[in-house]
């Protein structure tokens, strides 16, 4: 799914199979049905798990085609390639990585491109058939399997294998039951393996609205913009909820960072906000400190499976 479907903002494209995206990866593409996008239900019952396979496109311009995606990225790369660097030099060998609802994978491919073995599933093929594009450009040819499918049917394709390292990002907002996912994790995480959890911030949305005097919204028992173009989650996952469930299945939290701690939060684009390679710094500075950390617009948790 483009379950990685993200950023609050977020054509439909022709279909591509597998075997018209020359890729240099080791490719598995099984095409699934994509699931239609939920109507906003007002019971978790009623819910179904998000898919953006219609809008690929616009996805893609809106989440990553300006500054909100490079800080994004920044983040999660410093994050997640320095501790999985520390991995391989402990474990003497390249990793195993799983991503989940991965989207536009930008980070695996970054990690397949380091030498690790990553396997990408998402929901929408539209979405990984540009995964694919992004991966062909890359030289030498990429150990990579893809799977089109929603993550509950990954078990039928990866049948016994574990991973090292098991990414999962702007996935648990678009599930109809985010807290199950956990118990997948269980299932294929190697012990002593690491997840890294990005999700939608709620108190983010509170507070953006607070500041920019939306109190209707506020207003409001769903998470829901006024702009028909937003991707705003409707039923995002609390830091404290998610917290919890890593607690339930022993996993113990090593790294939490804030994505877009300040960007979002100015209107006015006036001194240090005019020069973008000083707001990425300024970004991932503050992205580590308390109490910035909690305010951005999406979180990164970085936690290790106990044994």
């Amino acid at each position: 799914m483009t379950n990685m479907a993200n950023d609050n903002d977020l054509s439909l494209s022709d279909m591509h199979a597998s075997s018209k995206v020359k890729t240099k990866t080791t490719t598995k593409f099984t095409t699934k049905a994509t699931a239609q996008p939920a109507t906003a239900p007002q019971s978790r019952s009623e819910r179904t798990d998000r898919s953006f396979d219609a809008i690929a496109d616009h996805f893609e311009k809106k989440v990553y085609g300006g500054l909100k995606g490079e800080i994004r990225l920044a983040v999660l790369r410093r994050d997640i390639f320095e501790y999985s660097a520390q991995m391989r030099q402990r474990l003497g060998r390249p990793l195993r990585v799983l991503d989940v609802g991965a989207g536009l994978a930008q980070i695996a491919i970054d990690l397949a491109a380091q030498g690790h073995t990553v396997v990408i599933n998402d929901i929408s093929a539209n979405m990984l058939a540009k995964a694919q594009a992004h991966a062909a450009q890359t030289d030498p040819p990429l150990d990579i399997t893809w799977h089109v499918c929603p993550y509950q049917e990954l078990p039928a394709k990866l049948s016994t294998e574990k991973f090292d390292l098991i990414l999962c990002h702007a996935l648990l907002e678009w599930l109809a039951e985010p807290a199950g996912v956990m118990d997948f994790f269980d299932q294929y995480l190697m012990p002593k393996g690491a997840l890294s959890l990005c999700f939608y911030n709620p108190a983010s949305f509170d507070y953006r609205n607070l500041i920019m005097g939306n109190f209707n919204l506020l207003d409001n028992s769903d998470y829901k913009a006024d702009n028909v173009k937003s991707l705003t989650p409707n039923h995002p996952v609390a830091k404290e909820e998610v917290e919890t469930w890593l607690g339930a299945h022993r996993y113990h939290v090593i790294r939490s960072s804030g994505l877009r701690v300040f960007h979002d939060y100015a209107p006015l684009k006036r001194g240090g906000h005019t020069d973008p390679e000083a707001v990425i710094r300024m970004e991932l500075r503050y992205s580590k400190h308390e109490p910035y950390k909690w305010l951005g617009r999406y979180l990164h948790i970085l936690a290790t499976r106990q044994a």
